[in-house]
């Protein structure tokens, strides 16, 4: 029997996923293989903005370095990694769901990850862009409040409000952010 992974249900349906996968760089393309490959390895049955989070921290170099590299990087990483084995083992058979959308996508995205590479899209386009990057999926992760993302930099004592900041910051310096 070969197993479906949230991209095959996206692309058989028509969905988010899919829509969203043809408004990004190829460096974000590449983030969201990961968080796939990253929610079928968890045994998730939908791709959810910690899945995004982490594999976006390991993969974009702009991105860590808005955190300001090394200790807090190295703690956000080890919360995301305890993901499978600690606190994130209450998060296995549900969808997260911020209840400001419906509770089921049936796209292999969660409602509120659907919802922030929307947002991340959104935000590059008023920038001027075509295609979304690394930077505007950070900043649409952490203005969803009720995101296992914000959850878990919380976690790891990220102040998402000094982030948000800094990512506001460099993209008034001209910088694309």
């Amino acid at each position: 029997m070969q197993h479906r992974t949230p991209h095959q249900q996206a692309t058989e349906r028509g969905s988010v996923g899919v829509d969203a996968d043809a408004r990004i760089g190829a460096a974000l393309a590449a983030v969201v293989a990961g968080a796939r490959r990253r929610a079928l390895r968890d045994g998730d049955r939908q791709i959810d903005t910690a899945h995004l989070l982490h594999t976006l921290l390991e993969s974009d170099p702009e991105v860590r370095e808005l955190f300001g590299g090394g200790p807090q990087i190295a703690r956000l990483l080890g919360y995301l990694v305890q993901r499978s084995i600690g606190y994130g083992l209450r998060w296995q058979g549900s969808v997260e769901d911020s209840g400001a959308v419906p509770t089921v996508t049936g796209d292999g995205w969660s409602p509120v990850a659907a919802a922030v590479m929307t947002a991340a899209y959104e935000r590059a386009t008023r920038r001027g862009d075509l295609l979304a990057e690394g930077v505007d999926l950070l900043a649409a992760l952490i203005t969803e409040p009720e995101s296992r993302a914000v959850e878990v930099l919380g976690r790891a004592g990220v102040d998402v409000r000094e982030l948000l900041a800094r990512l506001d910051g460099a993209a008034g310096r001209g910088v694309e952010a």
